[in-house]
């Protein structure tokens, strides 16, 4: 699913994926221009996964494709970068960007992605746990996709409390991204939680497949 700043509508789960496409659609064609300071931000995020060159990463919800330049230089020519959102408008507003020359973008629910099991090195998801109808189902098709030792990143270029403040909000206890909630959710589809950031400057999960 559409993912960058997509926590701008954390408390709102969509009940069926046209409702996820419903707000991201109008809101692709200035998605990048309404945060064009979050480059760096996702080339640190998808750097915490150590990829190496030749390896296979996809980026689960990449909405305008804001990651995938950063993945493409970790994997090298050799290496395969897929980006996948549920938005067409989205990844219409990537190719635009010029983006689909770092990887191949895929209209896909990441809940039912087109991969074999074990197809992937790596996930970078950015602001996707938050628009996913089912956390647990998305979280285990993204675990079926990846490799036993393979990495999982759940980022946010802010962190929730400084998210929760820009929306004038407070953080609340049932937050999936809360790492009480997340660990247990995470282990539950088959990863372990190797490290939890949540600072003003970002937000990282960062996962690993079990064996």
């Amino acid at each position: 699913m559409t993912g960058q700043h997509g926590d701008h509508h954390a408390d709102h789960h969509a009940d069926r994926p046209h409702e996820v496409r419903s707000f991201f659609a109008p809101r692709a064609a200035g998605w990048d221009a309404k945060f064009p300071g979050d480059g760096p931000a996702y080339a640190a995020g998808a750097a915490e996964l150590g990829l190496q060159e030749g390896n296979r990463v996809l980026d689960a919800g990449c909405g305008t494709g804001r990651a995938l330049p950063a993945l493409r230089e970790a994997v090298g020519p050799r290496g395969t970068v897929l980006g996948a959102d549920l938005t067409p408008e989205m990844l219409e507003a990537a190719v635009r960007a010029g983006r689909d020359r770092y990887a191949a973008l895929l209209l896909a629910d990441v809940t039912r992605l087109p991969l074999p099991d074990a197809a992937l090195d790596a996930v970078f998801a950015a602001g996707l746990i938050s628009h996913l109808p089912d956390s647990a189902g998305g979280l285990t098709e993204l675990a079926r996709t990846v490799r036993p030792g393979g990495r999982l990143a759940l980022f946010h270029p802010i962190g929730r409390a400084a998210l929760a403040a820009r929306k004038g909000r407070p953080i609340t206890p049932d937050d999936l991204r809360a790492e009480p909630n997340l660990r247990p959710l995470l282990a539950a589809c088959g990863w372990d939680l190797i490290r939890y950031e949540d600072r003003d400057s970002r937000y990282l999960a960062l996962a690993v497949r079990r064996a």
